[in-house]
């Protein structure tokens, strides 16, 4: 929940979010894996958690920015749509 104007800074994926992410296909197909269980990647993900506010017109809510175990490339940012299903933002 936003509660302040400053209330730009990251937070900790809970549990339900981190298994939501990891259950994505763009998320198994970005980091190869076909047969490892979600229990067997949580561990293997950082991410962070922001609640988004946008300065004009746009998109507000929960932005996730996740990386795996190496830094490469550009981290999966993942957003919600209005149904509340968490999408992966080209």
């Amino acid at each position: 929940m936003i509660t302040t104007a400053t209330s730009n800074q990251p937070t900790a994926l809970s549990p339900t979010e981190r298994k939501e992410i990891v259950s994505l296909p763009e998320f198994r197909e970005a980091w190869g894996v076909t047969d490892e269980t979600v229990e067997e990647l949580m561990p293997r993900l950082y991410g962070v958690r922001f609640d988004f506010v946008s300065g004009g017109p746009g998109y507000v809510g929960p932005l996730y920015l996740i990386y795996g175990d190496a830094i490469s490339g550009q981290p999966l940012v993942v957003i919600r749509e209005d149904s509340g299903l968490a999408v992966v933002v080209d």
